[in-house]
């Protein structure tokens, strides 16, 4: 009996000892059981419901348009224009995304400039014009679409010519068939640190700022190559050409007159985009031998490279309506001056092509 007692406690402490080690053993599978639970629990049931937030993000990064980094100008096509389009139409302007610098997109970035940027007044998208929309989107800078310059399509005049409507327009064209209004004063006005043979500070020594940054580049050059150039006539107002074509009328009829003189609103000069160049050589007029002098073949040879075309070349005189002007330089940047230049074209054909 004591026996038996004996081997009874030894089986149920064998039977405890086995019951307590599975016990322990299934202990450490708990934890494990658990943080799968917890996974479980912290899975969405819909699955695409975490994916999707990537997936917009990234629609957004596709469809979102980047500003392009080259500088754009009227009759500049493709990618990068549309791009252009798409953020001015984001930033409010009612224009259409044609891939085409037209002049809708010129006149877009002529009123963003105006309002953001007014010493560099163009038309063509630079990097500058770049970085100041890049602010507007990230609504750092707030705009009025068509605040400065608003829209509207060019009219004719009671006299049967196209009144300009965008005057500020780099490659604006101005003759006797395409007239500016007669309130048009250029906003951006300055005096180019340039020799004049004279002291006076006259309104004529001015141009717009552009044009003038760009005469003083041309000037230091011309200096360097031992060309002695001297600005004699810069921008007009409308009434002071009014003046000068009357003036000119009187003295020599006006059917001779119209062939070296505009009327108010046809003249070039008030696009504050020309100036007159002359030399010693010819006692500082403004005529047709100032082709001849040293000067005037520098000008011919070079002017395109700082952005300035002789508006009025030898032999196009049934083009442009004037005779040949030697003097008579107008700014229209760098890359419409050397297409120009190159392709002896005037600024009546160049504009043409690109309509």
């Amino acid at each position: 009996m004591i026996m038996f007692n004996k081997y009874c406690r030894t089986f149920i402490l064998m039977a405890l000892t086995i019951l307590i080690a599975t016990a322990c053993n299934a202990t450490p599978n708990e934890p494990t059981d658990t943080k799968e639970n917890v996974s479980e629990t912290a899975t969405p049931k819909n699955p695409d419901s975490q994916q999707n937030p990537q997936v917009d993000k990234q629609d957004d990064t596709t469809n979102k348009p980047t500003l392009p980094f080259s500088e754009l100008q009227k009759g500049d096509t493709g990618k990068q224009v549309s791009n252009l389009q798409q953020v001015l139409i984001q930033a409010g302007y009612a224009i259409k995304n044609t891939d085409v610098y037209d002049s809708e997109t010129v006149w877009a970035i002529t009123d963003f400039q105006m309002q953001t940027s007014k010493e560099m007044i163009t038309g063509i998208y630079t990097l500058k014009t770049k970085q100041l929309l890049e602010k507007v989107l990230a609504n750092q800078l707030a705009i009025t679409p068509g605040k400065a310059l608003p829209w509207k399509k060019s009219e004719l005049t009671a006299d049967k010519k196209v009144e300009v409507s965008n005057p500020y327009e780099i490659l604006v064209l101005v003759n006797k068939s395409h007239a500016l209004p007669e309130t048009f004063i250029p906003e951006d006005l300055v005096t180019p640190a340039v020799r004049f043979p004279f002291s006076e500070d006259l309104p004529k020594k001015q141009m717009r700022k552009p044009a003038a940054e760009a005469l003083e580049k041309m000037f230091a050059a011309a200096d360097k190559a031992g060309v002695d150039l001297f600005a004699q006539s810069g921008y007009r107002s409308f009434t002071r050409q009014q003046s000068i074509f009357a003036a000119n009328v009187s003295k020599n009829g006006e059917e001779a007159a119209n062939k070296y003189s505009a009327r108010p609103g046809e003249s070039e000069h008030q696009t504050g985009l020309t100036m007159d160049v002359t030399s010693p050589a010819v006692s500082f007029d403004l005529i047709i031998e100032f082709g001849e002098t040293p000067e005037g073949k520098w000008i011919q040879t070079h002017a395109s490279e700082f952005g300035f075309i002789i508006r009025y070349p030898k032999g196009k005189e049934e083009i442009t309506k004037y005779q040949y002007e030697p003097w008579h330089l107008r700014f229209v940047g760098k890359k419409a001056a050397k297409e120009i230049t190159d392709n002896k074209l005037t600024l009546e054909e160049y504009v043409e092509k690109l309509n």
